[in-house]
């Protein structure tokens, strides 16, 4: 397979995150799409939450392209989209900590993402969960069974 990475066209990623409990068994998945290819990845933590799962799932779609590229993360989580969209640039500006004067939760893996994203030219789009939207259902069915293993 070619590499996804490459830079004249646009890296559609849909992420998901699952967990049994929260917090519980948890499971992460992550569709890539690039000129007509398809990579699936997923992976899972017993002890984690759903919004760590949901993170992960777009930190390791990120660390999977081979060069940096221009990339789209189609994803169901709010908290993801948000996070980034909204409200990353304010928590790093006072140093990790949210306008309510609060440590930022999950603060390891939005550094992580933070890191990964200085890498690519990203853009996030919220999706509906559950909707029947093809690829959301692919990344929802592979970080479910992620939790499984």
């Amino acid at each position: 397979m070619p590499a996804i990475s490459d830079p004249a066209g646009i890296v559609h990623i849909y992420t998901d995150g699952a967990c049994s409990g929260n917090p519980g068994p948890g499971g992460w998945g992550a569709l890539l799409v690039w000129n007509g290819h398809e990579k699936e990845i997923s992976g899972g933590e017993q002890d984690t939450t759903n919004n760590r799962m949901e993170l992960t799932a777009v930190i390791r779609a990120l660390q999977t392209l081979k060069k940096p590229c221009v990339a789209e993360i189609h994803t169901d989580s709010k908290y993801v989209q948000q996070g980034v969209n909204e409200w990353l640039a304010g928590w790093k500006a006072r140093g990790w900590i949210t306008a309510a004067k609060k440590p930022v939760k999950n603060q390891d893996l939005w550094q992580e993402l933070d890191n990964a994203l200085q890498r690519h030219h990203v853009s996030f789009h919220w999706v509906k969960g559950h909707a029947g939207h093809p690829e959301n259902e692919r990344a929802d069915k592979l970080a479910t069974e992620a939790i499984q293993r």
